[in-house]
């Protein structure tokens, strides 16, 4: 939609545009700066066809995501309005609190901790392995496939304890299970069970080994199930529910923002050359690589549970408001020339790609820590790393929780 079309529509009784607002993923949308300043909280229609509140300023996203008067449990509510359909089943919504009401959140803080004791010397390790395939192989080469998908996985597997070798199947998974469609559809919930009933076989496969040789979260698990009193009623379908929810959520994001960041680095001549030749930089290059990412196109999503004033517009209870990241991490009034990919940036860290108050993103850590040793790996064994085809001939999926190109074609 064009500037013009923007300044021509819109009142709180009708949508001002329809949302998502863009599918490309290495292209700030041009609405942005235009509701950023003129409609910070605008009147829009989602893919369902529901209105929502879309909220695009840096300030206006934090009061939102720090509000607990704004629920995300309560999005899967029957009968609330949607951005889309629900393709996962609504408990797993609010997974988190699943873990705390279970007992469980001490094992999961732990397993998702960056800090474990040869954690980043395997995940290294492991870099290096997929992209001396990749290498084998020859260029081009696709390293979405080669790459950010099975070292994103690898991550996952070790943290929760099931074997590397079932890295596609599970991966495969992720794309029914993130899609974004108008209405439900029955096998969505076939898909979902159909990882359950995996996560529940490697519970049980943990359960029957000794002690001292179970692995990951779901080895802590069965130390739980036999140990713990307060977790004996606790179903192994239950402790795979919060396994395969921890999969899919973390590894369909470090996947996606890897691979934006890596394309985001080869757009601009330097930057990976930059990172190269400054690995101690690196920390902060990944913070402003995610104030960068575009990867969340359907925004963040909350249903008031009360009347709430955002900015010029008072919400209503039941209603839903819709964060768009792109927005609040482009906003020249948190960040100096937010157009510009500046890898010494200060202050990029305000950044909310993680989400803020009682829902931040409790694997944040790890997830930085992934991207690190990612980026670090890359830059160091393939320095001459480029774009083999032109960025604009990047075909980018539709209808996925993510934007994501679906190949990402380097040489070098």
């Amino acid at each position: 939609m064009s500037v013009e079309q923007l300044e021509d529509g819109g009142t709180p009784e009708q949508p001002l545009l329809d949302f998502p607002l863009s599918r490309r993923g290495d292209v700030v949308p041009q609405e942005c700066s235009w509701l950023r300043e003129k409609a910070p909280v605008a009147r829009v229609r989602t893919l369902t066809g529901d209105p929502a509140w879309l909220v695009s300023s840096h300030a206006l996203a934090r009061q939102v995501l720090e509000d607990e008067r704004f629920s995300l449990k309560d999005t899967a509510r029957a009968g609330v309005p949607r951005q889309y359909a629900l393709t996962i089943p609504p408990e797993v919504v609010d997974n988190m609190g699943n873990i705390n009401s279970a007992g469980l959140r001490n094992a999961v803080m732990k397993a998702l901790s960056p800090r474990r004791p040869g954690l980043r010397e395997a995940l290294r390790a492991k870099a290096g392995e997929l992209l001396d395939a990749v290498v084998a192989e020859g260029g081009p080469a696709d390293l979405r496939a080669g790459f950010a998908d099975p070292f994103s996985a690898a991550l996952h597997c070790e943290v929760l304890g099931v074997p590397f070798e079932d890295w596609r199947r599970l991966m495969s998974g992720l794309d029914v299970a993130f899609m974004t469609a108008r209405e439900p559809f029955a096998d969505s919930a076939l898909n979902w069970y159909k990882d359950v009933g995996y996560f529940a076989g490697r519970f049980r496969a943990q359960l029957a080994l000794p002690a001292e040789e179970r692995t990951g979260l779901l080895g802590t698990f069965a130390g739980l199930r036999e140990a713990d009193p307060e977790s004996a009623h606790l179903t192994d379908e239950m402790f795979a529910t919060v396994a395969v929810s921890l999969f899919g959520a973390g590894a369909v994001s470090t996947s996606a923002f890897l691979v934006l960041a890596v394309l985001a680095l080869l757009q601009r001549p330097g930057l990976a050359g930059y990172l190269g030749a400054h690995p101690e930089r690196m920390g902060g290059a990944v913070e402003e690589l995610l104030r960068w990412n575009l990867s969340v196109g359907d925004g963040l999503p909350r249903i008031a549970l009360a009347d709430v004033r955002v900015g010029d517009v008072l919400v209503k209870e039941g209603e839903l408001v819709l964060v768009l990241l792109e927005g609040a991490n482009f906003d020249p009034a948190a960040f100096e020339r937010p157009e510009e990919l500046d890898l010494e940036r200060e202050g990029a860290g305000a950044h909310l790609a993680f989400g803020a108050g009682r829902h931040f993103c409790p694997a944040s850590a790890l997830a930085r820590a992934h991207a690190e040793i990612a980026l670090g790996v890359l830059v160091e064994r393939l320095p001459g790393l480029r774009l083999a085809v032109p960025a604009e001939n990047l075909v980018w999926r539709t209808g996925f929780i993510k934007r994501l190109p679906e190949r990402l074609p380097v040489a070098w």
